[in-house]
């Protein structure tokens, strides 16, 4: 079968491998139906930062079906269509008997410490897998995993009803969040990014209002804003922008540190929430995937085929692909 096996740092190949074996207890082999290149994935391709093992089939989002189940397995049937949770948790440390799988004391990603989804075949344990409906686009269901992220960082923002939320940073996360935060249709949504196509898109889809953040004035109401960037220097804008007894939301992938003063925390009452992953979202985006999937669509630049992936990441890392989200679909060869 073929697969895109990431070897180190800026060695990403599309090699042909053996499909997996037999599943072992507790496990499922999968046919991948579809799957999405993610902001991690550049960042674990261009630093090597999160290699824990090599060569390992990368990604991490990504759906399929179920091929063959492991002894032990009985919460799934052959033929039903799952998404993968990315997190592989070890299910004993005190995070994760707490149920914070997120910070489990021994987390790795699904693509690096275990083979992923830019395969044709693959294995999961099954408590990493969710069913969705079988008639959803494998395409959609594969955007279940950064759907989840960004829910995940609204809810650590617990912005108030009807508040307004300045997102920057109109990647996958950025525009996910900003389409969840359109549904209820009752709070000013606004967006900023320097790459004005893709602003644009993110405010066509959602709703919001396109910002240039260095031009936003003060607003006592705005209180609540997330990066999706990682930059410092957004993330330092964005401290000066927010009125006081605010809340920003760092879920961006860092480069940097960030010089901070900490009696500006202190004096406007400014809360700083980091977002890792996702808690228990998973599930319940899975279950909004039919209603969010004509918006969903919309966000896919490009579908490629598995061969086409290390040319995509280039792209993707000079930033000259359009949309949010580009999507392996594996029957394209």
């Amino acid at each position: 079968m073929k697969a895109a096996r990431l070897h180190a740092a800026g060695d990403l190949r599309v090699e042909d491998v053996p499909s997996p074996g037999e599943p072992a207890p507790g496990w499922v082999r999968l046919k991948v139906r579809a799957a999405g290149i993610c902001g991690s994935d550049l960042h674990n391709f261009r630093t090597g930062q999160w290699i824990s093992r090599a060569p390992s089939v990368a990604g991490h989002e990504f759906a399929g079906e179920v091929i063959a189940l492991g002894a032990g397995v009985s919460q799934f049937a052959l033929g039903d269509r799952v998404v993968a949770d990315s997190r592989y948790w070890c299910g004993e440390c005190p995070a994760c008997r707490a149920g914070l799988h997120n910070v489990c004391a021994r987390l790795g990603f699904v693509g690096e410490v275990c083979d992923g989804g830019f395969a044709e075949e693959t294995q999961l344990p099954a408590r990493l897998l969710v069913r969705h409906d079988a008639t959803l686009d494998p395409a959609i269901a594969a955007m279940a995993e950064p759907l989840a992220v960004a829910l995940h960082a609204l809810r650590r923002l617990a912005a108030p009803a009807a508040a307004p939320v300045l997102i920057a940073g109109c990647g996958p996360i950025g525009g996910l969040a900003a389409l969840l935060l359109s549904r209820p249709g009752e709070r000013q949504i606004l967006v900023a990014d320097r790459n004005a196509a893709r602003a644009q898109l993110v405010a066509k889809v959602s709703g919001a209002t396109v910002v240039d953040l260095d031009a936003v004035p003060h607003d006592p109401s705005l209180r609540h804003a997330i990066d999706a960037t990682g930059s410092v220097a957004v993330m330092a804008r964005l401290l000066d922008i927010l009125a006081g007894g605010g809340t920003l939301a760092l879920v961006g992938i860092s480069h940097g540190r960030l010089d901070l003063d900490p009696n500006l925390l202190v004096e406007r009452e400014i809360a700083l929430v980091g977002c890792h992953a996702f808690a228990d979202e998973l599930a319940p985006v899975v279950a909004m995937l039919g209603d969010l999937a004509p918006a969903l669509s919309r966000f896919v630049s490009e579908e490629i085929a598995i061969g086409e992936i290390p040319a995509a990441y280039q792209r993707l890392i000079a930033g000259v692909s359009g949309g949010l989200k580009t999507i392996v679909r594996m029957e394209r060869g």
